[in-house]
């Protein structure tokens, strides 16, 4: 679903193009196009044994329960391949996104000659957090093979990441979980059976298309 503030400006209109026209090039292995986004989840722990299911009767839950604080998951998806790959975290801190994105490069894409990543605005997605996290040659370093666009702010919708997410709650974080293991565990064998599917994303939204049905933020030109 767009949410758009009616109060959009020139800014917005410039990110989302921006965004867009990355969406268009082909898949280039040298340089794999790759979204980033990431989430919270919180950790149930059971005071009762839940019943296990028996014919026509799901697995059953007490309603009482003990909260085990909150997990964070990182994401990134490389939809035009129909990879993904998701990192469970105590914290969202800078240096967490800073250690999620130097597992990416020095990983899967080491051999890419630059990453192309979309992600939000958010106040840690950016390379200053590379420099509190490692020294500044290896903070450089990492940076240099990133090249960078933010979808707009209340523009997250464009980012592909979100609907990778998406798929996450619906199946994979509906149930209660107790720790961070087992949430990571879960994840890992939901993130293998989807990469062994290839599953990419269709994006069908252009720039011509966001001309038209969001002409209403664009400016009046008067010569």
């Amino acid at each position: 679903m767009w949410c758009i503030p009616p109060d959009a400006d020139c800014a917005f209109v410039a990110a989302m193009e921006d965004v867009l026209e990355v969406y268009k090039r082909p898949a280039d292995p040298k340089r794999p196009l790759v979204c980033m986004d990431e989430t919270s989840k919180q950790l149930i722990g059971e005071i009762r044994v839940p019943l296990p299911p028996r014919p026509g009767e799901p697995l059953r839950y007490d309603c009482e329960y003990v909260r085990n604080g909150t997990a964070n998951l990182f994401v990134a998806c490389e939809p035009l391949v129909g990879w993904r790959e998701v990192a469970v975290t105590d914290t969202r801190g800078r240096r967490d996104w800073a250690w999620f994105i130097k597992t990416l490069l020095d990983g899967r894409y080491r051999r890419a000659e630059r990453v192309v990543l979309v992600m939000d605005q958010l106040n840690t997605h950016s390379t200053a957090s590379l420099y509190e996290a490692f020294e500044p040659a290896e903070a450089r370093r990492l940076a240099e093979k990133l090249e960078i666009h933010h979808t707009p702010k209340h523009g997250s919708w464009l980012n592909m990441a979100e609907i990778e997410l998406g798929v996450i709650a619906r199946q994979c974080l509906g149930e209660r979980t107790e720790d961070k293991a087992a949430l990571a565990a879960q994840l890992a064998a939901w993130t293998q059976t989807r990469n062994r599917q290839h599953v990419r994303v269709d994006w069908q939204f252009t720039t011509a298309d966001a001309r038209t049905k969001l002409k209403r933020l664009y400016p009046s030109i008067h010569a």
